[in-house]
């Protein structure tokens, strides 16, 4: 079950992660790219939905906007 579930949390990341790519109009990375970052988003979200008791979805679509903001920023430097 808890493979079925992260996967389900994978998808939703990849896509706020593609939806904050085409909000900036920056070209998505790879599909191996997009994993990895789905992967901190959501492993960030879990931590701190344990410390806050926070909806993990809600925080995820924090993390997201957060992630593309400090990767923004790095790509500048």
């Amino acid at each position: 079950m808890m493979g079925f579930i992260r996967r389900q949390e994978e998808r939703l990341a990849i896509s706020l992660l593609m939806r904050q790519y085409g909000k900036r109009d920056i070209p998505a990375p790879e599909l191996a790219e997009l994993k990895r970052q789905s992967g901190k988003i959501i492993d960030e979200a879990h931590r701190i939905a344990r410390e806050r008791g926070k909806n993990v979805m809600s925080i995820m679509k924090e993390l997201v906007v957060d992630f593309k903001k400090k990767n923004d920023k790095s790509d500048t430097v």
